[in-house]
């Protein structure tokens, strides 16, 4: 794991120690320049003190040269006889020129200052090393303090960034200690400005999970008293089966109890599908191009017995082939069958149940549309919202229900982006269509 700490660290020190390399660089060129302006100034002032007619006899010095010292100076005369050599075996050239320049040699470079004086040409040479180490010196010992200075500014940095990290540990601590069932949002007075993204995407995520544990232990409780009631049932008949005192009552109290085992099991089924449908619940399943005409043929074929024993008249008014949409087939071919069910279940014997599939336009934007048309009592506009809540059943119903079939059709219709609107049928009872956008049209 990074540690924040050691990484700020590291990288304010880099860019100190960055910054001195830059500093010491530009130190050493200024000193480098001033002690040029200074040894050129010393070259010609010493080469101006050998104008003495009686200097430069060719004689050689008594002595020895003095180590130490870093000028060598060259007397010619005008016919360019070498007068006097301050130091034998020079790697300079035999030949001077006038004015200051920089000479290769074997030995480095040289600094150089030539002039006539009177009958002679007097030159004055220094290696440019010496300058450069003279310049160095000054540098060093500028940066020197500085370059002392870096473990303390290291000592600094680390308990700085620590003190202004506090506000994060904090808020790791606050979280760490908050119980599984605490989803009040975090506090962000105390937070760092760089910090508050993060602490209104946390608190984002607590109101995301404090809504969708409200809506499981709606669900639970909602499921539970749901099932209380068919449960109650069973529990009734089985004991009226058991008291029959003869095989034709025996009979009836069978088929009502293999009934409400069917309504039972029908509720626990719905609820299962609701349940898959929530956002989270599972894995979501790979979409792909799915014809919506084929799954309307599929569920008129699946209802058709159904619909023949309730007498009702279920078919088809348009189903265009060309309209494609990419989606879960698994999940459409659960809403369309909810829709037809429920239009069935809700629709006198002797009624009219329409499937179609066209393209329409909603808001100036084209939409492939699943359309249910029953001939029912319909659903009264105040009352159109509310068919979509969980186990909601309008009063009065003679059918029997779960009151979950919009429910699991809406959360369909919500994970692949379609608009669902009930409006009056022509038929006279109620319409449900679902509308897909036109993009998500596949191969």
């Amino acid at each position: 794991m990074r540690s924040l700490r050691r990484t700020l660290l590291l990288s304010l020190l880099g860019a100190l120690v960055a910054v001195f390399v830059g500093a010491g660089f530009a130190t050493f060129m200024t000193a480098r320049a001033e002690i040029d302006d200074l040894m050129d100034y010393q070259l010609r002032q010493l080469a101006l003190s050998l104008r003495d007619p009686l200097f430069g006899r060719p004689v050689a010095p008594a002595v020895a040269p003095e180590e130490s010292l870093d000028f060598i100076i060259q007397v010619w005369d005008n016919s360019g006889v070498q007068l006097y050599l301050s130091r034998p075996h020079s790697v300079l050239p035999a030949l001077a020129q006038l004015g200051y320049s920089v000479m290769q040699t074997p030995e480095g470079e040289w600094r150089t200052f030539a002039i006539p004086l009177r009958d002679r040409v007097v030159q004055v040479a220094q290696p440019m090393a010496v300058r450069n180490r003279m310049a160095a010196d000054a540098a060093l010992r500028t940066l020197l303090p500085l370059l002392a200075a870096i473990p303390l500014f290291a000592v600094l940095i680390w308990y700085l960034v620590g003190r202004g990290l506090q506000p994060l540990k904090r808020l790791a601590r606050d979280v760490a200690s908050r119980r599984p069932d605490a989803l009040q949002p975090l506090l962000a007075e105390h937070v760092p400005e760089e910090a508050q993204p993060i602490v209104h995407a946390l608190n984002q995520l607590l109101g995301r999970l404090d809504s969708t544990l409200a809506a499981q232990r709606a669900f639970v409780a909602d499921a539970a008293h749901e099932l209380r009631t068919p449960l109650a049932a069973l529990q009734i008949q089985l004991q009226l089966c058991e008291r029959a005192s003869d095989a034709q009552s025996r009979a009836a109290s069978m088929m009502e109890l293999r009934a409400g085992l069917q309504r039972a099991t029908h509720m626990v089924q719905q609820l299962l599908t609701l349940a898959r449908q929530e956002p989270g619940a599972t894995p979501p399943s790979p979409q792909a191009p799915v014809r919506l005409a084929e799954v309307a043929r599929q569920t008129l074929a699946d209802h058709a017995q159904l619909a023949d024993a309730r007498r009702i008249d279920l078919g088809a008014t348009e189903l265009d082939d060309e309209l494609v949409v990419h989606a879960e087939a698994a999940a459409l071919h659960t809403l369309a069958s909810n829709l037809v069910d429920n239009a069935i279940h809700y629709t006198p014997e002797g009624g009219q149940v329409d499937v179609s599939v066209h393209r329409e336009a909603e808001d100036g934007q084209a939409r492939y549309w699943l359309t249910v048309c029953d001939s029912g009592p319909g659903i009264p506009p105040e009352e159109r919202e509310r068919v979509f809540d969980r186990f909601y059943r309008r009063p009065g119903q003679a059918e029997s229900g779960t009151g979950l079939g919009l429910a699991i059709v809406r959360s369909i219709a919500e994970r692949h982006g379609a608009s669902l609107v009930l409006d009056a049928s022509p038929l006279g009872g109620l319409r449900v269509a679902v509308g897909f956008p036109a993009h998500s049209q596949g191969g």
